[in-house]
Order: C-alpha cells, then structure tokens, then sequence
C-alpha cells in the first residue's frame, strides 16, 4: 500500500539529476528476491536484466552464509555486485569494490575480499550454551538440528542445509520458550555483545556491532569513496531483521511477507507492496523507479 507520498518527488532527485545520480539496491533474499517457499526469482528477472544492463548493482543483504550467496550471485547474474551474508556478520567485496590502501585482494576462496563484521561463530555458540544452562531457557540452534529437521523447516535440499550450516558470524535457533524468558535471553546476550535478531524463519544471533544496517551504510560509504558522489540507494525486505537495512536507504520497500511479523522501519519514503516475494519485489522497483522522473524502465520493457 502506497504511504501517500509521491515518487522521487524531491527537486534534489527528479529530473536530469537524478537520472545522472548513480542508484544501488539493496535487497533481502529468502522472502523477497527469492520466493519464501520455491526460492525462485523468475518474477524479478525483468528488472534484474534491466538494472544489469543499466549497470546499477544489485547487492543481496541476506541472512543466509556466504556459501549460500555464492553460487546465487551466479545464478541471478549478480558477481560483479558485493554482498552481505549473516544479516551484516559478513561482507564480500569483488574487485571493483576494493580499495587498494584498505583491501588485501583475494583473500576469500572465490577471489572476493572478505571482511568479518561480527565476533566469531565458535564464541557465539560457546556463549549460547552458558546462558542455555545458566538461565534454563529452552531453544535449539540450527548447529543441534539434524539434516531431515533443517530440510523440513527451510525446504532446502541436502546440498542447501550443508552451506546454511557454513556459519562464520551468526548462529540461527528456534526459540522454545515463553516471551518474558525471551527478554532475559536477549539482555544476557547484550551483556556478552551481542544481539538477538528475528528473521523470517528463525531468531538470529549476532555481534552487537553487526547488523543489515551497519554493513550497508558501510558499502554505500565504500561506493561514494571510490566513485566521488554519494548514490541513490532502494532497500528491499520483508522481514524484522530487514528495518535497519530500510532506515539505511533513501526509498524503501516493505514486500508483503509470508508472516504475520511486524515490519515497521522509521522512513518517509517507504512503499508497501501488495504481491509478497519476487512479484513484489518487483513491484516495489517499479514503484519507485519505473516511471515518472527519472524513471530506468522503457515504455512497456518492464512491468512489475
């Protein structure tokens, strides 16, 4: 549902300005991107053609581990984009995206520059265990889950529940008791540095210091060092854990979920869709950028 403000209706990005202003986005995947049950984003292909063509990146801010994005960049055309994995935890930046008095080249597997946001997942899940026994809360994480459990939560095959179990700076669980224990978990966790996340399928623990929102104001800084102007940037979520991502942008896009999860980020020019996953995921593009000043799509070549 539109929020009643009009698109791109600031002086400082309508018109020719805005049409020479560089653009990012910035996108969740399981939920929005992605289809919450098939994965599949062929509803969104349009207009990731139409922004690959127009060299605007496409940059996954997911919760999903690095191993998971990686062969996902392949499939929808998106390696030459940067992306962040385990809701902020972890960055990865191509070549372009490199600076070369701030980078060491290549010190990821797939030739990407890895930088670790958040504390290590050994320590996360050490911790956990001590508050489990301390506080006698009960939750399982995605670590103690058998294979058959994970494929019948997520809907991954076995090949996908062995790169979501490929955690580096977040570990995911299943909370199993009531909300007044919930709070004393989350402060205990505060106390250590960390932080408590809710996602689409499962609560998310994290460094303090990392999140969606942090890591994305870190590229959109990253990408006006080293291009000289500041980019227009659209957020795209469905989920709690996307809010900090939306607050961080210009135009956000709330995707209509497959939960009944509160999404309410604090920003002015947000749009609501009315299609949940990749239908509204590019309605929500098309909402902002599909028309009007300083609109990308031509007439009639994409359609949300």
């Amino acid at each position: 549902m539109n929020t009643g403000l009009s698109r791109l209706s600031s002086p400082a990005t309508s018109g020719e300005a805005l049409a020479l202003q560089p653009r990012l986005v910035l996108t969740d995947l399981d939920g929005s991107l992605l289809d919450h049950h098939s994965y599949d984003a062929s509803p969104a292909k349009p207009w990731l053609t139409r922004l690959r063509q127009l060299g605007i990146p496409v940059i996954p801010v997911t919760s999903k581990t690095r191993a998971e994005v990686s062969p996902l960049r392949e499939a929808l055309g998106l390696t030459d984009s940067p992306f962040i994995a385990e809701n902020g935890a972890v960055i990865g930046l191509p070549q372009a995206w490199c600076h070369a008095r701030l980078d060491r080249p290549g010190n990821g597997t797939d030739g990407l520059v890895i930088k670790h946001v958040s504390v290590d997942v050994g320590l996360i899940r050490a911790r956990l265990n001590v508050w489990r026994e301390r506080l006698g809360v009960s939750f399982t994480c995605m670590s103690e889950l058998t294979l058959e459990e994970l494929k019948s939560l997520t809907g991954l095959d076995n090949d996908g529940v062995r790169l979501a179990r490929l955690r580096e700076g977040s570990e995911p669980l299943i909370w199993q008791d009531s909300d007044t224990a919930l709070e004393s978990f989350r402060a205990a966790l505060e106390g250590d540095g960390l932080r408590l996340l809710r996602g689409g399928r499962f609560w998310h623990v994290i460094g303090l210091s990392a999140d969606k929102g942090s890591a994305v104001e870190w590229l959109i800084q990253r990408f006006t060092s080293l291009r000289g102007r500041q980019p227009l940037s659209m957020g795209l979520g469905d989920g709690p854990n996307d809010i900090s991502m939306l607050e961080m942008v210009d135009q956000a896009v709330v995707i209509r979920g497959c939960h009944d999860l509160p999404v309410e980020p604090r920003t002015a020019a947000l749009y609501r869709t009315q299609a949940s996953g990749p239908v509204g995921w590019a309605e929500g593009v098309n909402y902002w950028w599909g028309g009007g000043d300083g609109g990308l799509a031509d007439s009639g070549a994409v359609s949300a």
